[in-house]
């Protein structure tokens, strides 16, 4: 028999959740799950750590702000939320504010409230705070607010907490800062993980460093509104004709998901074009937009946003469905993005995935940005050892050959590891002892590996389709179970594979559409003086605006060029001469003479563009950017640009002579970084060219 007094705590937990849910959305008679009453108890009577891994929609987030209201009620400190996406905190925070919680956000967009925010907190006036997890390292708030919250809080809430674990398919260095958090918690207080999208290495990773009395709380990830398909077609051309052709077919607002920025935007204008009311959404969307665009899409003002993963996590809003154009790498990641869709809609959502050739090379692309190797974490840690003073990230970029990203993200895990401090001014190295875990890094690989074969299973299998998912996310509900009846495998959604001729030549049309701009490099890298480099501050003489006939990643031209970079060396092929015909008919420069850039692997390429070039505009090649230092080997410094800068700068030099006063169409295959474009129209600038006008057949970007 249960007890009085959990008897009443749960009918107060109740009452807080009526307010939380609204009687706007038909829920004044709403009650708790066991579970979330399992959670709700542990954290608030027990002030145990619990990790819940639910479904989408399941209602998580219930679970600690039904918790937190308990909590204030007996006197406990305001409740730190630690949420990774914006547009998740913003979700939030309407959502507390519904139900009276008093709720604020510090990140990155709102610097200049943090001071007036803490205040309130300090104040009592806040019951909850939600931060971003980069918060957590940055050295103002690390050393003078964390402490003091780590002192005060009521409840620790780390939300989408699959990120904590380097084997879940959104890992997050800042997000391993929580262990820190966690070990710096006063003894009490109750911390709640949740994650819909963990399988059962996640789950128990997260487990332990929540701590060994951790309660963990698992139940099915059966959604049972959505239907599942996947619709194979051959060419890019047709997967876009099949988005304008049945787009509107879809039930309600939705999402189209894209796995490249690039995408998003080309997806969207071919809409637009063919009379769809979307907008593209990624990373690179401004704040201020994202969250109109958040709203729009929430109330239905527009069919759909064509977005990347930027807009996953947590968006909570009434969605008919999710188009992904490209399968994500796994698919675990592909349920957390179908997850968005059947929240809060009467009826059952869409779900559809069109899978391209082109997507394995995105995957291995995002692949190759894996932990670096031993001798370049090395190499970091030798050159802040060896500084003796903090160094920024664009002065360690002149120490080791690696993308800013990437370096970022190797010193946070270092950071968190203990080996570097992040301080005012840069990083610093602790003295501490630091081993390279080659072998965790291997099994990761692997594992990711596992999951891209397992996401090609999804795409072939001939069985249920959310069985399969559930299977793969380590179900504990599954065995027993029958198939979901929803699907397209199970005669529950039939998805028209037919697409008009019509939107196939559109298509093929608009992506077809000849150039993409090279926009030209503004400043010089830091710090080039570490490397004898005598650059610095804007470039002054550097390129004009130039022209690639396409991006690798595109979804028409991208694939031809993503074939020819794979092939031997050769001359331009036919089609891609067309292309280049096309991009300087609209581009139309005002040049009068050709300067080519000497390439080692693909020789006759670009010598054969460049002669090309030179009969079809009736213009001399003047002179050639060529390699003076084979020393210096091709690509070398490619992932950092001081050290690209300083390599381009070494091993090539400008051979012949320029006409005083040219207008120079500088010619390459390929744009990786820029810098050799920007070194070698500075080189035609000051050998007196008046302007250079960059064009390539690729760019990487």
């Amino acid at each position: 028999m249960t007890p009085p007094a959990l008897t009443d705590a749960r009918a107060r937990a109740e009452e807080h959740l009526r307010a939380l849910v609204g009687p706007r959305e038909g829920h004044s008679d709403a009650r708790l799950r066991d579970d979330q009453w399992s959670a709700i108890s542990a954290l608030v009577e027990d002030k145990r750590r619990a990790l819940v891994v639910q479904r989408t929609g399941w209602g998580k987030s219930a679970v600690y702000f039904v918790a937190t209201l308990l909590l204030r009620e007996a006197g406990a400190g305001p409740t730190v939320i630690v949420s990774p996406l914006l547009a998740l905190m913003r979700n939030q925070i309407e959502a507390a504010r519904r139900a009276g919680i008093r709720a604020v956000t510090i990140n990155s967009t709102n610097v200049e409230d943090w001071a007036a925010i803490q205040d309130s907190v300090n104040a009592g006036e806040v019951d909850v705070l939600l931060v971003s997890p980069e918060r957590l390292n940055n050295p103002g708030f690390r050393d003078a607010v964390l402490p003091q919250l780590a002192a005060t809080c009521g409840l620790l809430v780390v939300d989408e907490a699959h990120c904590i674990s380097d084997w879940g398919h959104d890992f997050r260095p800042d997000y391993r800062r929580i262990r820190t958090l966690l070990d710096d918690l006063p003894a009490g207080i109750p911390v709640l993980a949740t994650t819909a999208t963990a399988n059962a290495r996640v789950t128990a990773d997260v487990a332990e460093q929540l701590g060994g009395d951790t309660l963990v709380l698992r139940g099915s990830l059966d959604r049972e509104t959505l239907r599942l398909g996947v619709v194979r077609l051959k060419t890019p051309e047709q997967r876009l004709a099949w988005l304008a052709d049945h787009l509107a077919e879809q039930p309600g607002s939705g999402i189209v998901y894209c796995l490249t920025v690039a995408a998003t935007q080309e997806i969207a204008d071919y809409l637009r074009s063919r009379g769809h009311h979307v907008a593209a959404y990624s990373g690179r969307t401004e704040a201020g937009e994202r969250e109109t665009l958040e709203q729009d899409l929430a109330a239905g003002r527009i069919k759909a946003l064509v977005a990347t993963s930027a807009l996953g996590m947590g968006f909570d809003a009434p969605l008919g469905f999710v188009v992904n154009v490209g399968a994500p790498s796994s698919p675990v990641a592909y349920y957390q993005q179908i997850g968005r869709a059947g929240r809060g809609i009467t009826g059952d959502a869409s779900v559809v995935l069109l899978p391209g050739v082109e997507d394995r090379d995105i995957w291995a692309y995002f692949a190759s940005l894996a932990f670096p190797r031993e001798e370049q974490v090395r190499r970091t840690l030798d050159a802040l050892a060896e500084a003796g003073r903090p160094l920024s990230t664009p002065a360690l970029e002149t120490y080791v050959d690696l993308s800013r990203t990437r370096l970022e993200t190797m010193l946070k895990v270092l950071d968190v590891d203990g080996a570097v401090r992040r301080v005012r001014g840069g990083w610093e190295a602790t003295g501490q002892p630091w081993t390279y875990d080659a072998e965790r890094y291997a099994r990761v690989a692997e594992a990711r590996e596992r999951e891209q074969a397992a996401m090609l299973g999804y795409l072939a299998t001939t069985g249920c389709r959310m069985r399969y998912l559930r299977d793969q996310l380590d179900d504990p509900t599954l065995a027993g179970e029958g198939d979901c009846g929803r699907c397209d495998n199970c005669g529950g959604l039939s998805l028209p594979a037919a697409v008009s001729e019509a939107a196939v030549q559109e298509a093929g049309a608009r992506l077809a559409r000849p150039g993409v701009p090279l926009e030209p490099r503004k400043m010089w890298p830091q710090a080039l003086a570490t490397l004898g480099v005598d650059l610095k501050g804007k470039i002054a003489d550097g390129a004009e605006e130039g022209r690639a006939v396409a991006r690798l990643t595109d979804l028409g031209r991208g694939q031809a060029l993503r074939e020819l970079f794979r092939s031997d060396d050769g001359p331009v092929p036919v089609p891609l001469v067309r292309a280049v015909v096309e991009v300087l008919q609209e581009w139309r420069p005002s040049v009068d003479a050709i300067v080519a850039v000497e390439s080692v692997s693909r020789p006759v390429l670009v010598r054969d563009l460049a002669e090309g070039l030179s009969r079809y505009l009736h213009l001399p090649v003047v002179a050639t950017f060529a390699v003076e230092d084979d020393s210096v080997l091709p690509g070398q410094g490619a992932t950092n640009s001081a050290q690209r800068v300083a390599a381009v700068s070494r091993r090539f030099a400008l051979r012949g002579e320029i006409p005083p006063g040219a207008r120079v169409l500088l010619v390459d295959d390929r744009v990786v970084t820029g810098w050799t474009l920007t070194v070698a129209a500075t080189a035609l600038r000051r050998a007196g060219a008046a302007a250079a006008y960059p064009l390539v057949l690729a760019t990487d970007a």
